[in-house]
């Protein structure tokens, strides 16, 4: 008689977002079964199965998952799109390290933990990096955002348990249709708010949705994956170049730059930290692809051409350009 083998399970934590949520789609297309862990399960819509936590919390209802699973996988963290306030930066800071301290106290309640724990992190350890080659060894500055990034890796070191594969993936700006920037970026060029932001120097180190996916399954599937490392493309670009090469994809000539100035000023309204568009870091994912990973998409340009489709502006956006000319 056979015996049915059931398929190797990840648990998702903070799954419910744009990353988390095209990862469990991802995953269940090849074969995972996957348990994503969300706050409000009732409201989950994506693929898998949900499960409610708290993120602080250790419950044996979503704890008992984690037990000879494939792999564990921690994306838990509020966004950062948000007005630099010491109450918001301490909110995001809790939202990364309390997630992953809980996820390491159920580890230790479970006989067979996952074989891998793949961490994410930020390319914002870095800082302002300027025009700075940064690597995985690269310089860590003091201060905000690059004391979250430091303190969420550390608390990893704490949670995980000795016998664990682990990695960080420090992520850069995905580029998805569905979710993150380039939908809002795309609307504003269309706008004709297509120009360089300040002055346009800053670095992007951008990555496409579809390779970013690729490298979460090298992460839980290639044991020599460990330790940290930067997940992002291999062609950085200046804000400049990334806003031209919009406007050419979406067929613009043109588009109005907008000043460091007027971004400090629009900030506030938007309820969002000015230095996330006027900061930038130049990555490198050295260690990735020395092992040899492949990437799809090496140019910027490519990366457009395949994920930009027609997109309406929002009444909202709207608002933002009336905002922007007084």
């Amino acid at each position: 008689m056979k015996t049915t083998k059931s398929p190797p399970r990840v648990v998702l934590a903070g799954g419910s977002g744009f990353l988390g949520q095209a990862l469990a789609k991802t995953l269940t297309g090849e074969g995972y079964e996957v348990v994503v862990l969300t706050r409000a399960p009732e409201e989950y819509t994506g693929a898998g199965t949900a499960v409610g936590w708290d993120g602080r919390t250790v419950d044996d209802r979503w704890v008992s998952h984690l037990e000879g699973a494939a792999a564990l996988v921690n994306l838990a963290g509020t966004p950062v799109e948000r007005r630099p306030t010491e109450r918001n930066r301490e909110e995001i800071l809790r939202s990364r390290v309390d997630p992953t301290l809980a996820l390491g106290e159920a580890l230790r309640l479970v006989y067979r933990p996952p074989a891998v724990w793949v961490q994410a992190g930020s390319l914002a350890i870095y800082g302002d990096a300027g025009d700075r080659l940064c690597e995985e060894s690269g310089y860590v500055p003091a201060g905000y955002p690059s004391d979250v990034c430091v303190a969420w890796e550390e608390a990893l070191g704490l949670a995980v348990r000795p016998e664990m594969r682990w990695a960080v993936l420090r992520i850069g700006f995905v580029l998805g249709r569905d979710g993150g920037a380039l939908p809002t970026l795309t609307r504003l060029a269309k706008l004709g708010l297509g120009g360089a932001i300040g002055g346009g120097r800053q670095w992007i180190s951008w990555i496409h949705l579809e390779d970013m996916m690729a490298l979460f399954l090298e992460a839980i599937r290639n044991p020599a994956v460990q330790g940290i490392c930067n997940a992002t493309g291999l062609q950085p670009v200046t804000n400049a170049e990334f806003m031209g090469t919009l406007r050419k994809s979406l067929g613009l000539s043109c588009g109005l730059p907008t000043s460091a100035f007027l971004v400090k000023a629009a900030a506030p309204l938007l309820n969002t930290d000015a230095d996330l568009a006027l900061s930038g870091r130049r990555w490198l994912p050295c260690r990735i692809h020395g092992l040899g990973f492949r990437f799809r998409f090496h140019e910027l340009e490519d990366a457009l051409a395949d994920l930009l489709q027609p997109c309406p502006v929002t009444a909202r956006e709207r608002g933002w350009v009336q905002t922007f000319a007084r």
